[in-house]
């Protein structure tokens, strides 16, 4: 059984992360949050010591580490801006750390994580759930030997409040911007099925909206990004929907809306078997959406 901490335990996807560690029988030992709403956590592990301040938990994961008890495994899910930060202590811990999208927010904060690894022994894992998607591992066997290019239109319109705009998320220091928080999912899942990206054009961007379009090795894709509600088609507005995703590959809609629920369990169970996504599969979408940004 493989020990556990975490931070960010009362974000939104703080609860895949402690199914993941549950169901693949291990135990969280430790969690971290400024925010103290986490009652999820009795849900899984009442046991799991719980802290507000960050210093008081890298001395209890100090404690532990120094009482021959340290800690396996750091799982990270906290705002994009912190993830580096906690990264760095999993690793000068003896500990893996098992890092949510996107694993930092610029490439030259890959390079410094990959120095303290070899410094360490200890690696850098991020949760690529989309790879490990059974719909997507059938498009990639399906599209791996053919020679002919593709086109791929990608929208996801996932409306959001005046709160996101107020939020870290709104922060474009902070989150990246919503190419970066929202998108770098899908970019990196359209890299993984088509090859790497050749060229980008960006013909939207703006803080709630960005659109453009990519040059894969083996695709053309049109993308549109919004958490606007207005751009939500009216069909679903009428059925009562906030959000709205549709990929067309080769003018067929690509369906992988069900699937998602143990896709966290997948990966951790990926990496616990040796394998898991490291930082240079992290690579090619941050070094895009950074250069959208900049």
């Amino acid at each position: 059984m493989k020990k556990f901490a975490l931070t960010g335990a009362a974000g939104y996807i703080a609860p895949r992360h402690f199914q993941a560690i549950r169901d693949t029988g291990n135990e969280l030992i430790a969690a971290l949050d400024v925010h103290d709403s986490v009652g999820i956590i009795d849900s899984y592990f009442p046991d799991a010591a719980f802290f507000r301040e960050y210093e008081r938990f890298e001395r209890h994961l100090e404690k532990l580490r120094r009482e021959h008890n340290a800690i396996d495994y750091l799982s990270v899910c906290t705002p994009n801006y912190l993830h580096d930060s906690h990264i760095r202590l999993a690793l000068r811990m003896g500990a893996d750390a098992i890092c949510e999208k996107p694993l930092v927010l610029n490439p030259w904060n890959l390079d410094a994580l990959q120095e303290i690894e070899e410094e360490t022994g200890r690696k850098v894992y991020n949760i690529l759930q989309l790879r490990l998607h059974d719909s997507v591992l059938a498009l990639k066997e399906k599209v791996k030997d053919s020679t002919s290019r593709h086109n791929v239109d990608l929208k996801y319109i996932t409306s959001r409040g005046q709160w996101y705009d107020f939020s870290w998320k709104g922060d474009i220091s902070k989150s990246g911007g919503i190419a970066t928080n929202i998108g770098i999912h899908f970019f990196d899942m359209l890299m993984f099925l088509f090859g790497e990206v050749k060229n980008y054009k960006l013909e939207i961007s703006e803080p709630r909206k960005m659109k453009g379009t990519l040059e894969l090795q083996n695709a053309d894709v049109s993308w549109f990004l919004s958490i606007d509600y207005a751009d939500v088609p009216e069909a679903e507005k009428e059925a009562g929907k906030r959000t709205y995703r549709s990929i067309l590959i080769d003018g067929e809609e690509f369906e992988f809306s069900k699937g998602f629920t143990d896709l966290h369990t997948k990966v951790y169970r990926d990496i616990l078997n040796g394998n898991g996504f490291g930082i240079e599969d992290a690579r090619p979408s941050i070094e895009l959406v950074q250069a959208m940004r900049k």
